[in-house]
């Protein structure tokens, strides 16, 4: 599977969970402290995540990392 692939798919599942906790992408971003079009472009794949951040995005979602990446089939 190459970069981009992964990315997407990590996305899918970070969309996936804050769609079942049914918060906006700008009420996710803000709670997180993050820009909301910087977290679109992670939602869309277009970002390479440091661990700092995907630990964030994480928290946010009140999951482990190491589910979102389960959920994400990685």
């Amino acid at each position: 599977m190459d970069e981009a692939a992964l990315r997407v798919k990590l996305g899918a599942a970070i969309r996936e969970r804050r769609m079942a906790l049914a918060v906006s992408q700008e009420g996710f971003a803000d709670a997180i402290q993050m820009h909301r079009t910087y977290y679109s472009s992670i939602e869309r794949g277009e970002r390479n995540l440091t661990l700092v951040t995907l630990w964030r995005v994480a928290e946010g979602l009140e999951v482990k990392v190491s589910q979102l990446l389960r959920d994400a089939g990685l």
